[in-house]
């Protein structure tokens, strides 16, 4: 019996695949997409990704005030602009204020937002909350120059409110933004004071989301008021504080609209920030000596924030 080749090795083969079609309408949903991504992507590239790339390349170059007609014309120094910041005592005491002032208020604002938020959550809820919540989140939408105005005249030495209440009670009130000592301690707990707010509307509706049956079962078990807030309030509250932590770190370690009116960054440079002295040397018209301090605290907040992110998630 002759058997055909060809229909053997048809039936061996199988039948031929069907050919992968790009559903109908692909092409118009990409395009769509891509309509309403393309404002977004303009605006980044143009008013973020290319003024950081141009203050970048200015780093290594002298550029200053007197070149901004021919920016083209300037000289290329290399690291040089780098290297200065480590000579520069002026850049190394505003980076310590800078570091002081993160470690000491961030901590400080997320205690405060974290305690303001559970007394929200429990015995004030009785009250009626949404006052409470106005009042704490109020200066946090507040002009940041507004409050600190405020505070400057409330800190007057001779006529501040502050001042005449410890007078009253015959107690001579300090020159707090005179005093070395005094002033960064002071803009730390204004700025505290004014932040909390944020953290305490976020975690207070972490807060909101942590399923009751949680507490129940850990009240069924022994577990005391103590004992429930460290095992199941806090482990629950963990990706909200991750959150309020970068956020607020990240705008802690550019302050400076705080020491700029309420002490000019004196007294002796106490107030000083990082974004402060590039402030100044941007205004002295030293340009690329000041972005190169800028791109060195972009790089530490980029790390910083990073380095959170791997804390938060490995625990």
């Amino acid at each position: 019996m002759v058997v055909d080749e060809r229909v053997g090795s048809r039936e061996s083969t199988g039948p031929a695949p069907a050919r992968e079609r790009r559903p109908r309408g692909g092409f118009r949903r990409t395009g769509l997409a891509w309509m309403f991504v393309t404002p977004f992507v303009v605006m980044f590239a143009v008013f973020w990704a290319g003024p950081l790339l141009v203050e970048l390349g200015m780093s290594f170059t002298d550029m200053r005030s007197t070149d901004v007609r021919d920016p083209l014309g300037v000289n290329l120094v290399g690291i040089d602009n780098y290297l200065r910041l480590f000579d520069d005592e002026l850049m190394r005491k505003a980076a310590v204020n800078t570091l002081i002032f993160v470690v000491t208020a961030l901590p400080l604002t997320i205690a405060l937002g974290l305690g303001a938020a559970v007394a929200l959550n429990s015995g004030i809820a009785r009250l009626p909350a949404a006052f409470f919540r106005l009042g704490y989140y109020l200066p946090y939408v507040t002009s940041i120059i507004g409050v600190a105005v405020a505070w400057r005249f409330l800190l007057e030495p001779d006529a501040g409110l502050v001042n005449q209440l410890l007078g009253a009670v015959g107690v001579d009130g300090p020159r707090w933004l005179a005093d070395e000592d005094l002033a960064l301690p002071v803009i730390i707990v204004m700025t505290a004071w004014r932040s909390f707010g944020f953290d305490m509307v976020v975690l207070l509706a972490a807060l909101q989301g942590i399923p009751r049956e949680l507490y129940e079962a850990a009240e069924v078990d022994g577990a005391g008021r103590w004992e429930r807030f460290r095992s199941v309030t806090l482990p629950m509250l963990r990706p909200a504080l991750l959150f309020c932590t970068v956020y607020s770190s990240i705008g802690f370690a550019q302050f400076m609209e705080e020491p700029l009116v309420m002490t000019r960054g004196g007294p002796a440079g106490a107030t000083t920030s990082a974004s402060l002295a590039i402030y100044n040397q941007f205004g002295s018209g030293n340009y690329g000596y000041a972005a190169a301090a800028a791109s060195v605290l972009f790089t530490v907040i980029v790390a910083l924030a990073v380095l959170q992110f791997r804390i938060g998630r490995s625990r």
